[in-house]
């Protein structure tokens, strides 16, 4: 009988990137199934309501062919915890440079701490989404900019929307 290997992607994806999603997609090619958890992190102060990056996700999955092999969730209190009642084996983790590094490596020790059963996999972008981030792709928004190539278009559409402009032709 042959076991499914699945992981957990989570974060707080307000909102979710390009990169995000090359990250989605790569785990795919490594996992059986992929659930991506949106984190109600209270030390964070979301621009957009939980029900709100769930939906721009699910959009976003659609639109890149990815949704039905990857489930969205959303969780409370800790995700090795959360991971496990999924049956999870591994945590995806994105990695855009050095600078990212540190921090993931400390949470990478606790979680195998609190479950050393749950592996922490760490997967690069492709080069061009690198330097992406859901607050760089605010920042750019909120000053009008165009932000299409770096996040899906539903996002596009409710960022700028969020912000009182217009997407460009």
């Amino acid at each position: 009988m042959d076991k499914q290997r699945t992981a957990v992607y989570p974060g707080t994806f307000d909102p979710i990137t390009n990169g995000h999603l090359d990250i989605l997609r790569r785990a795919c090619d490594l996992f059986d199934g992929v659930t991506v958890c949106i984190a109600r992190n209270p030390s964070k102060e979301p621009m957009f309501r939980i029900d709100d990056r769930f939906a721009m996700i699910s959009e976003a999955l659609d639109e890149v062919g990815l949704d039905g092999r990857v489930q969205v969730e959303t969780f409370d209190g800790l995700i090795v915890d959360y991971a496990d009642s999924l049956g999870a084996i591994a945590l995806i983790r994105g990695l855009r440079a050095v600078s990212d590094f540190e921090f993931e490596f400390q949470m990478a020790l606790m979680n195998r701490h609190l479950n050393s059963r749950l592996h922490t996999v760490y997967l690069m972008p492709k080069d061009e989404h690198t330097y992406l981030s859901s607050s760089i792709v605010k920042n750019v928004a909120r000053h009008g900019g165009d932000i299409r190539p770096f996040v899906p278009s539903g996002v596009a559409r409710r960022l700028m929307a969020a912000y009182g402009h217009t997407l460009g032709e």
